[in-house]
């Protein structure tokens, strides 16, 4: 099994791989980039071997791809509908440590270590939940959202396509939250927000509105 990753730019995901590939030593990982510059070279030790312009060379039936992609959800999005339109398979990328009893979940998920899913919840494809966060019971957590580290969702929350946490914010039990929302860093949301809301502080308020740009987070059409 091969396993390429797009996005090299945290060395947390060298250190991921080195911890999987304690218990599964047959998986070889390799990175992608859309940058040049880092095009052929080593990232912490791991061949960054072409962007997602290499995925038709690359894709086949032991090939796995996700997206590392974390500072835009809508830049996660496009790349990982570049992946799959190229005809590549998504595969997931989440650390030995996360316990996924009762957890239903998609393809393309990033999951870092720490991160604690409480039982029934749901994750979308092309999902990404950084260290340390929590998504509290029954949660539903839709396509291409990120979460960053230190998030606290309670339980019983919908989380829309495209949305994008920050760092330490809280959504209390039983929100929804629309599609294509950012949450700054900090917030603790009190109420139901609208898709494509900008919303900060404490409690959290609609400072502006993002561009409705996607319609959904879907990766398969």
């Amino acid at each position: 099994m091969k396993v390429y990753l797009l996005g090299a730019a945290n060395p947390e995901a060298v250190r991921m791989i080195l911890t999987l590939q304690r218990s599964q030593p047959h998986v070889q990982f390799a990175f992608l980039d859309n940058d040049p510059a880092k095009q052929g070279t080593l990232f912490y030790g791991v061949p960054v071997v072409g962007g997602t312009d290499k995925v038709p060379e690359l894709k086949g039936p032991d090939a796995r791809f996700v997206n590392l992609i974390t500072g835009s959800t809508a830049l996660r999005y496009r790349t990982t509908c570049e992946i799959v339109e190229a005809g590549g398979t998504l595969g997931n990328f989440i650390h030995p440590g996360v316990d996924l009893t009762m957890i239903t979940m998609g393809v393309g998920t990033y999951l870092q270590e720490g991160v604690i899913m409480q039982a029934q919840v749901s994750l979308g494809d092309n999902t990404s939940i950084s260290a340390g966060s929590v998504v509290g019971h029954e949660g539903q957590i839709g396509h291409s959202v990120f979460m960053a580290p230190g998030v606290c969702i309670a339980g019983c929350v919908e989380i829309g396509d495209g949305t994008f946490i920050g760092t330490n914010a809280t959504i209390l039990p039983r929100l929804r939250i629309g599609r294509w929302v950012t949450i700054g860093a900090g917030a603790v949301v009190t109420k139901d927000v609208p898709d494509y809301a900008v919303v900060v502080g404490n409690p959290a308020r609609t400072i502006k509105t993002n561009p409705a740009s996607f319609q959904d987070g879907r990766v398969f059409k």
